[in-house]
């Protein structure tokens, strides 16, 4: 019987990182955007269990994914037909939007300290997926660890897995930089994050993103980054890291 993953996407890089990561995952198994099994042929569609769930008595998949964010943009982004074509891809249950909508400021503590507010309610839905998994390996976190959901409320939602799932597997995916970083107590967060990831989380992929902008510009010399800090075509970065997230 296969293990079974949880994917938990915390921030707006984090959900921006998991979106990619579900868009490849979906073409390697044959799975269509709406959840139904689009070609019968595909390489690994034996596993499709390990990180989605059977819904409907076979007739659609569906992602072990929690999806997390004190914002409501992209979020909203990902649930929009009209933005995203995996928009019925996701159990609606799954998505948490913080009450207010106003974000951590890139501010760890302030990420942090709202997420024992918030905790609980996002570690039910999680807990509810859990029960639906026959075998639970573990727990993928995708998230940045520059801003401050992703960082702060991140490294709660870590801290609250360990307590609660001690003997599980839980991994992070954590976006960083520095070079080309406009926010300024970026190092602070960075530091904190890394403390609680190394206290409570078995494993860590760190995605430099400036190393990821240098090999973007190696294969396109047009690929820039705007004036926030963020990358003009984010598909780039999206899809080269998802490449680490589900390697051939």
């Amino acid at each position: 019987m296969p293990n079974n993953i949880i994917t938990v996407q915390v921030g707006q890089c984090g959900n921006q990182l998991g979106m990619a990561f579900w868009e490849r995952l979906c073409a390697e198994h044959g799975i269509s955007p709406l959840g139904h099994i689009a070609k019968e042929d595909r390489k690994g569609e034996d596993c499709k269990d390990v990180f989605f769930n059977e819904a409907n008595c076979g007739a659609k998949w569906v992602p072990r994914a929690v999806l997390v964010d004190l914002e409501p943009r992209v979020l909203g982004e990902i649930c929009n037909c009209e933005l995203n074509q995996y928009s019925d891809l996701f159990d609606v249950d799954n998505v948490y939007q913080g009450p207010t909508g106003g974000g951590a400021g890139n501010n760890w503590a302030k990420g942090f300290n709202q997420g024992a507010e918030v905790v609980e309610s996002i570690l039910q839905i999680i807990e509810t997926e859990a029960e639906k998994a026959d075998n639970l390996e573990g727990f993928a976190i995708c998230h940045s660890i520059l801003g401050g959901t992703g960082s702060g409320l991140g490294s709660r939602i870590l801290q609250e897995l360990r307590d609660r799932y001690g003997k599980n597997l839980i991994q992070t995916y954590s976006t960083v930089q520095l070079l080309t970083c406009n926010v300024q107590v970026a190092p602070y967060n960075i530091v904190l994050s890394l403390d609680s990831i190394m206290d409570h989380a078995d494993m860590c992929l760190l995605f430099d993103n400036d190393a990821f902008e240098r090999h973007c510009k190696s294969v396109n010399p047009m690929h820039r980054l705007r004036r926030d800090g963020t990358n003009e075509n984010f598909s780039d970065f999206s899809h080269f890291r998802e490449e680490k997230l589900c390697p051939n």
